[in-house]
């Protein structure tokens, strides 16, 4: 049976083929059946009396759907036009607003709005939580559900009310849905052969985008490198794995995967073809950053190949596998965890940068109206984590000048 891994809340991956069974054996086998009785039982009596009728497929789904909700936020039932729709994402082209979620608490959680759209230019943040879509209460609502109610064909719109920190009560966003494209990199040059790169989501296009994107800055001339994730929700795991073994040893360890089934155990390591093992680099995480953005930086973080500067990240390190079932559904279990080369486990915790660097509370605050479009470079030379990146790059020069033939990164790593 083809399965796929999935590392972010929603994006799924249906790139890596896994064998043997997904289901283990039961340590009593007698004890599942007898249960099995007790449902079918219920079933029938439900078939027989309930007040109305109800189609024995509505029924069977229904059951299926409450058995995931209690595992775990992740785990979930898509029906074939959720297991369709699912598909769609990593192609980097959808129809909705532009927004990742996830469950937190059993409330649906933003984890981050995706740059340039719909969600984005209303004002929505990391960590906002959604209580109503189109005036349906979210609570109990599974994700595949919610993503389907805030999807829908561009032109029309979705109301969403949003409970955020400091608030007293509820606002309502009214929000245009678009056909969602999303660029997964944006380029600059920063100056003083510094550039700028920033991935907004790992989708099948980003390691392509991203190698023509430093092969370009290399023939200008570039020395150092600030790789901007912030906001960056996540994507497709083999996307995270070819960005970072651009900037690591061929052969050394990306990630890696633990779960109850044997088959689930996956070590992903680098096979550059063409890398750059030595440039000076800084990333840039947020709250925002989750799942495939987590595994670079972590990774990064631990070869001491970058300095991580920012907050602390989202902290989504669990593995989902996306199981086709017979009749077009699909099945979306939680199997296993994933760990950076030096064995952390970020699901829960999330990345925490060598150098912290908040955002200013009014900042942060004028993000809840939109704000009129800066010119890229004039936001950059505004934004106060990017100019730490900065510093920390002109460190790293001056260290390496004082220090010929030693790793600039080891000397400035804070202790």
């Amino acid at each position: 049976m083809k399965k796929a891994f999935v590392i972010s809340t929603l994006l799924v991956v249906l790139t890596l083929s896994l064998g043997g069974s997904v289901a283990s054996k039961s340590a009593d086998q007698s004890e599942t059946y007898e249960q099995l009785k007790l449902f079918t039982e219920v079933l029938s009596i439900v078939q027989n009396q309930y007040v109305d009728q109800v189609p024995p497929k509505d029924l069977i789904y229904n059951a299926i759907k409450g058995t995931l909700r209690g595992l775990d936020p992740h785990s979930s039932f898509l029906d074939p036009d959720s297991y369709k729709e699912m598909q769609v994402e990593t192609s980097g082209s959808f129809g909705g607003l532009g927004i990742e979620i996830t469950l937190r608490d059993d409330v649906l959680t933003v984890v981050s709005p995706i740059e340039g759209t719909p969600a984005h230019r209303a004002g929505l943040q990391t960590g906002d939580r959604i209580v109503k879509i189109d005036g349906l209460v979210t609570k109990d609502m599974q994700l595949p559900d919610a993503v389907k109610r805030m999807r829908g064909k561009p032109g029309t719109k979705v109301t969403i009310a949003i409970v955020r920190e400091g608030w007293t009560e509820p606002k309502d966003f009214d929000i245009t849905r678009e056909q969602i494209r999303v660029q997964s990199v944006r380029s600059a040059d920063l100056g003083g052969g510094i550039a700028y790169v920033k991935l907004r989501q790992f989708q099948e296009q980003s390691p392509g985008d991203m190698a023509a994107a430093l092969d370009k800055a290399s023939k200008t001339g570039m020395k150092a490198l600030v790789l901007d994730l912030r906001n960056n929700p996540g994507g497709l795991l083999t996307a995270a794995v070819e960005v970072t073994e651009e900037f690591i040893d061929d052969g050394k360890l990306v990630v890696y995967t633990e779960g109850r089934v044997r088959n689930q155990n996956m070590r992903f390591a680098a096979h550059a073809k063409k890398s750059y093992p030595a440039l000076p680099m800084v990333v840039l995480v947020n709250q925002g950053s989750a799942s495939a953005s987590e595994i670079v930086a972590g990774a990064l973080q631990d070869w001491g190949r970058a300095i991580v500067v920012g907050t602390q990240t989202f902290g989504k390190g669990s593995v989902q596998t996306i199981i086709p079932l017979s009749d077009g559904s699909g099945l979306r279990l939680t199997t296993a965890k994933y760990f950076t080369p030096k064995g952390r486990s970020i699901h829960g915790k999330g990345i925490t940068p060598d150098i912290v660097v908040e955002i200013p509370k009014d900042t942060t605050a004028a993000k809840d109206r939109p704000q009129p479009s800066l010119d890229p470079m004039e936001e950059l030379k505004k934004d106060i984590q990017v100019q730490r990146a900065l510093d920390v790059i002109k460190t790293m020069r001056i260290i390496e000048q004082q220090r010929p033939g030693q790793n600039p990164q080891a000397q400035v790593r804070p202790q």
